[in-house]
């Protein structure tokens, strides 16, 4: 971020990207918040030596630049406020004999998040233009996603000729069905999934199997792979009289598995459903 585009910036309205902090001699404390929030959102800009007042700002400049930059890139580098070590890229722009400092907070990959300060409730998400505490159960999916990262992403030793040939050509109808235009229609099962990201370079990725794989692929690839519904009377386990009045315990793949549960809904749930060609519900009554 140049100059100019600071300036741009500064005459927004408001940014998800941005924020702003006085800083006038020492680092706010507030800062931490926004370092935590950026760090597990999608990154962004902290600046050092503007008010804001509403929705008006003022360049009141960082009186000690050096140590105030040096003090905070050094409390982010060495690990012992956060439970990550956070790189920040660094700027310093002076206007009118006033020094502003710009820190630039890299959102961190899933394997680094949770991203916080002194304890876990310390773990801040960004929401448009401002920093909120992370839920227990933000906070649970980021530990989650962390535990599995882009496992989906991952190329596999599996091929084509590797997965269920039904779920692909059922799959293919109901795209047809419901995108009867796209040009992916006219690709071949090898560009198509290819396009989907089902293929990489002829192997198939984790997400492919989990997707299109067949009961022995996918329990030999993946250990205890096994997808549980179960129907319960209530909105928790706590609530409800029995543990659960229905259960689906699959082996087979996402897609074929989503269609067995499905099934369940316009039999079993008290509402009236419209369903659609490409069997899935049309309205919310």
């Amino acid at each position: 971020m140049n100059k100019s585009e600071l300036i741009k910036k500064l005459e927004d309205i408001e940014w998800e990207d941005f924020e702003v902090k006085e800083a006038k001699s020492e680092i706010p404390k507030n800062a931490w918040t926004t370092v935590s929030a950026f760090s597990n959102t999608a990154g962004g800009w902290l600046i050092f030596g503007v008010s804001k007042k509403g929705k008006s700002y003022n360049i009141i400049g960082v009186s000690n630049p050096e140590k105030v930059e040096q003090d905070f890139t050094t409390i982010l580098r060495n690990g012992t406020k956060f439970n990550r070590k956070i790189t920040v890229n660094s700027k310093k722009y002076n206007f009118d004999a006033k020094t502003v400092l710009a820190f630039y907070i890299p959102q961190q990959s899933p394997r680094e998040k949770p991203v916080y300060f002194n304890s876990q409730k310390n773990t801040f998400i960004r929401t448009g233009s401002g920093d909120q505490r992370a839920t227990q159960e933000e906070i649970e999916s980021f530990y989650r996603n962390s535990s599995y990262g882009e496992k989906d992403k991952e190329i596999s030793k599996y091929h084509l000729e590797d997965l269920d040939k039904t779920s692909i050509e059922k799959y293919r109808n109901y795209f047809m069905n419901v995108n009867p235009g796209h040009r992916y229609n006219e690709l071949t099962n090898t560009e198509f999934l290819h396009k989907l990201g089902v293929l990489v370079k002829g192997k198939v990725t984790f997400g492919g199997l989990l997707v299109f794989g067949t009961e022995d692929l996918l329990m030999e690839a993946i250990t205890n792979y096994r997808i549980e519904y179960l129907e319960i009377s209530g909105i928790s386990y706590e609530d409800a009289p029995t543990r659960y009045s229905f259960r689906i315990s699959s082996e087979q793949n996402l897609w074929t598995t989503f269609f067995d549960i499905y099934e369940r809904f316009p039999k079993k749930i008290d509402i009236p459903f419209k369903m659609v060609a490409a069997g899935f519900r049309d309205d919310n009554p």
